[in-house]
């Protein structure tokens, strides 16, 4: 009998140590997976300490989850970061900041910058789900590591622009002056790229982007109402 209590306690022991094993496998895994990331980025030559020391602006690449530094118009710095998914994409566009502010609220890490984006409230944070950088898992915001936030945000005045680019929302209503919305800033870029909009892709349709459709519209023979109708929609090709 004791011979076979031993047996089973034995096999209990090596089941547990097996058990053990696996978990610190799993653990040291992603450990492993986190610190060869950080190696990747700081290996780069782009890849500084020190703050830039002229004009700063941010470039965020939604598709590739990753957030540039420049330092007068020059790449400074690269981060990885966490966007939006599908469903609460992060805002394309081009933004400022316009606050900042130390521990947020829950889940938005030790820092939060504020994007003055017109039709909700993003910004660029940190997080309390590290594991998220690299994925498409927010809800519009830009999640950092808490460390490479709080070196960002001491290199980030009030005001810095930042331009968010990824896929382009669709257009789906008439659009017109003193509307707002991502599909807004879709028509903002396009105009832009055609040269009739001078001025920021800022999903506010204002009176510069109105007078701006009016001069595309009679440039190409179409009524110049100054909204985004579904003719010149379809003609505008977005």
């Amino acid at each position: 009998m004791a011979k076979v209590w031993a047996l089973r306690i034995k096999r209990i022991s090596r089941f547990h140590s097996m058990v053990f094993l696996v978990v610190a496998a799993i653990v040291f895994g992603f450990l492993g997976l986190e610190f060869s990331d950080e190696l990747e980025l700081v290996k780069a030559p782009e890849q500084p300490v020190s703050p830039p020391p002229g004009q700063v602006s941010l470039v965020i690449k939604v598709p590739e989850r990753i957030l540039e530094v420049y330092n007068d118009g020059t790449l400074w710095k690269t981060y990885r970061i966490a966007v939006g998914t599908s469903s609460t994409p992060t805002p394309i566009g081009e933004w400022n900041i316009v606050w900042k502010d130390y521990n947020w609220g829950t889940g938005f890490g030790t820092r939060w910058m504020g994007l003055n984006v017109p039709w909700g409230i993003y910004g660029i944070h940190g997080t309390n789900k590290p594991w998220s950088i690299g994925k498409f898992a927010s809800h519009g915001c830009i999640r950092m590591r808490n460390r490479d936030i709080e070196e960002l945000f001491e290199w980030v005045a009030i005001g810095t622009h930042v331009r968010i680019e990824g896929r382009p929302a669709k257009v789906q209503r008439v659009l017109r002056y003193q509307m707002t919305g991502p599909d807004v800033v879709v028509l903002q870029i396009k105009l832009k790229e055609l040269g009739y909009l001078d001025g920021r892709a800022d999903g506010i349709f204002g009176k510069k982007t109105e007078q701006a459709l009016v001069e595309y519209q009679k440039a190409n023979g179409l009524e110049p109402t100054g909204k985004l109708d579904r003719q010149t929609l379809q003609r505008l090709g977005i």
